[in-house]
């Protein structure tokens, strides 16, 4: 295993489950805090079961420690722990750590310095905060998976995860990182209370920047950035393919029109809209005449913002992907590495933990 210097010496006490929160604690134990997995007997983490090898991903680095905090001497080990932890990361509804006698005010009281992250759906407050939900209802709620569609067409649920992972981890990682530098400037710690909507509301830049603007909401492919253009949008290609045309900017998308040798389509209206329609069949008839990657040979290499959109298998192959040096090998299996580059240190690596594999090391400790 490597490891990175930036956070050594930071202890983290997860005990979050499946994606957010493991999420979350992986960036951490990437950059170098020894991060310490609390699982139930037995089944631990549910993610093990649900998707061995997601597991794999998100929990790269860290240790594993069963307790059953149901258990008044499980739940006491968790609180002598605590009393030289930098950090506690939990994922329960709330209500449930004060149940368990594990809450911020029994931890604090122990230790003044500790931050305690809480990462849940709908936040500590308001009439949704004990609800149960998935990453698909706060971004229902946040708005955000109405702007997800085509013009006209219904919202799509996708294979991101904008809320869990954006939305959520890494807005807490923020959160943490934050209060850990207060806490070493001023020997105070704090609870970090982040909703998973809360965050994806916090990503509606583009659309709440448009009803500034204009007073409403646009629909859905109805503004420059969804679509509402033709020169930024998504247009197919003669082998079924499609192509992120982003030439927003009036020189790239002139750029582009001189390559492909259409230069005469500059006399048609470059306007969202009605307005521009004679200008996006156009295109779509243009786009149709090369495959993909003929259009991403001619293109891409310009300045042109002109992109092909890849599979995730062709992504992972990808010349600028495996340049950055962004696939490691883990088990024999490809897993992204930390995507942040620092000049003077390296991400720890590591496997994700057998359950219970560090319980006598870090409970003699």
């Amino acid at each position: 295993m490597s490891h990175n210097p930036l956070l050594a010496g930071l202890k983290v006490l997860d005990l979050s489950r499946l994606l957010p929160g493991p999420f979350c604690s992986l960036y951490l134990a990437q950059m170098g805090a020894e991060v310490i997995k609390i699982e139930e007997p037995g089944v631990g983490d549910y993610c093990r079961a649900l998707s061995e090898e997601m597991f794999q991903l998100v929990n790269r680095g860290k240790k594993s420690v069963v307790l059953d905090l149901r258990k008044p001497e499980d739940a006491e080990a968790f609180r002598r722990l605590a009393e030289d932890a930098d950090v506690v990361l939990e994922s329960f509804r709330p209500g449930v750590m004060e149940k368990l006698g594990c809450d911020y005010e029994r931890l604090r009281a122990r230790n003044p310095k500790l931050v305690y992250a809480a990462l849940t759906g709908y936040g500590q407050t308001g009439p949704y905060a004990r609800r149960p939900g998935h990453d698909m209802n706060y971004r229902g709620y946040a708005g955000d998976l109405d702007q997800n569609a085509a013009a006209g067409g219904a919202p799509v649920q996708g294979n991101f995860q904008v809320a869990d992972l954006a939305g959520g981890a890494l807005t807490c990682a923020v959160g943490i990182l934050a209060a850990v530098l207060g806490a070493r400037a001023s020997g105070q710690g704090t609870f970090v209370d982040v909703g998973m909507m809360d965050g994806t509301l916090a990503l509606q830049v583009a659309a709440l920047s448009a009803r500034r603007t204009v007073g409403t909401t646009p629909r859905p492919g109805e503004d420059g950035l969804s679509g509402a253009v033709p020169n930024y949008a998504l247009y197919e290609t003669a082998d079924g393919r499609h192509l992120a045309v982003g030439s927003l900017e009036f020189k790239f998308f002139k750029r582009l029109l001189e390559l492909a040798g259409a230069t005469d389509l500059l006399k048609l209206p470059l306007a969202p809209g009605a307005k521009g329609e004679p200008l996006r069949q156009a295109l779509k008839a243009l786009f149709k005449q090369r495959t993909r990657d003929e259009w991403e040979a001619l293109l891409a290499h310009e300045d042109t913002c002109v992109s092909g959109i890849l599979t995730l298998d062709e992504a992972l192959e990808n010349e600028q992907v495996k340049a950055r040096e962004l696939v490691e090998q883990v088990n024999g299996k490809p897993a992204i590495a930390l995507p942040i580059r620092f000049s003077h240190a390296q991400a720890t690596r590591g496997e994700a933990p057998a359950l219970g594999a560090h319980t006598e090391e870090v409970l003699r400790r």
